[in-house]
């Protein structure tokens, strides 16, 4: 895995792109701190603030490997064949319409798909709000009986994404911390290294370095020392083979996994509509397709580290989505229902219908929805590799 890393003082550009990905070196970067690099800037499209994406969370699960198809049905890459008037619109504006595309590099073929940083900037609030806190007491006194290390724990976040999940977590637990940022993407491995946090819950100092790679390099050779490994949303876009590795490896290491907001394969939205459970069931089949686990990962992934003898905890952890949030309905209604629609190309005129109506009631702030997720913590018995 190439490890790089990101000056923490350099400046991001409004639309940075490969050239601007972390060089390669050898050491590490202590956090960033406040600085948000995904922060809205004079000059920039709505179709770069807004990016589109789906209800499922994953956000940022995008260490899955080279040509794997995304649970994420609005991930960049080779664009899918146009939906009707779902994705191509002729009266809908051309901006919106870019940002149901998003971006892609016809440079780079065979690179794996990218998710916009923009619109996991604009579900990371809700993320935050999601994650189940009840996890953590169980996760702290695991941490706290492990023998410490002279530069702190060691987490390693697997699909880091823009590093949400080091934002979220890093300030909530104490002691010095050292994160290993792991995706495909160096665009987002960027973004994640400079908006790193500086300072753990008691004023310790965090560091990141960032490793580009995929799921399948995550043996246990690789996370021996790690205290912890983590992962936003990352389950229910691997297959029972990468699950059943992933455990392994967090087994053989003795390192205990926090796997948060994997999909759960419910959806309630308030007022009801007829549609609503045919729209759900065709997203779940979507997220199933090429051997994905979509709503099954975590009773596979429960399953998988309890063999190996870990104790595994699961706690429900929603998107509660209220006019509070109504830019984030609005765009995760458009790729639930365009993966919808892909998945089943015959509800395409119904769903437009439907699209329009929940888009109309998200404007008014008369609709609500909970998109179900869990999150699951699997404490593995400690080994030599956490010592």
């Amino acid at each position: 895995m190439r490890k790089t890393t990101a000056p923490a003082t350099r400046a991001i550009p409004s639309r940075p792109g490969p050239q601007h990905a972390p060089e390669p070196a050898n050491g590490v970067i202590p956090g960033a701190g406040p600085t948000d690099p995904l922060a809205d800037r004079p000059g920039r499209s709505s179709a770069e603030s807004l990016a589109d994406g789906p209800g499922r969370s994953s956000a940022e699960s995008l260490a899955v490997g080279p040509g794997r198809s995304s649970a994420d049905p609005l991930a960049d890459g080779p664009e899918q064949p146009a939906a009707g008037p779902l994705t191509d619109r002729p009266t809908q504006p051309s901006v919106e319409r870019a940002t149901l595309r998003l971006r892609e590099d016809p440079g780079r073929p065979g690179e794996p798909p990218r998710y916009a940083p923009e619109w996991l900037r604009l579900r990371e609030p809700a993320d935050g709000a999601a994650r189940a806190h009840e996890l953590l007491d169980p996760l702290r006194i695991h941490l706290a009986d492990l023998p410490r290390r002279p530069g702190g724990l060691v987490v390693h976040d697997v699909g880091c994404g823009t590093g949400s999940m080091g934002r979220w977590l890093a300030p909530l637990l104490d002691g010095a911390q050292h994160w290993v940022l792991h995706d495909h993407d160096p665009y987002l491995l960027h973004f994640a290294a400079v908006a790193a946090p500086g300072s753990a819950a008691d004023g310790s100092r965090v560091t990141v370095e960032t490793r580009r790679g995929d799921l399948g390099r995550l043996t246990p050779d690789a996370l021996a020392g790690a205290a912890l490994v983590t992962a936003s949303a990352l389950l229910d876009v691997l297959t029972a083979e990468e699950v059943g590795t992933l455990a392994a490896a967090c087994a053989s290491a003795g390192c205990p996994a926090l796997l948060t907001l994997s999909v759960a394969g419910r959806v309630d939205l308030t007022p009801a509509h007829p549609l609503d459970a045919e729209i759900a069931d065709a997203f779940n089949d979507h997220q199933r397709r090429t051997g994905m686990l979509g709503p099954d990962a975590v009773t596979v992934a429960a399953e998988a580290f309890a063999a190996h003898g870990a104790t595994v905890r699961a706690h429900p952890s929603p998107w509660r989505l209220g006019p509070g949030e109504a830019a984030l309905t609005a765009q995760w209604l458009r790729g639930w229902v365009r993966a919808a629609v892909e998945q089943r190309p015959e509800l395409r005129e119904p769903a437009d219908r439907y699209l329009n109506e929940r888009l109309a009631a998200c404007t008014a702030g008369e609709l609500r929805v909970v998109v179900h997720h869990t999150d699951l913590l699997a404490l593995c018995r400690p080994t030599g590799g956490a010592s």
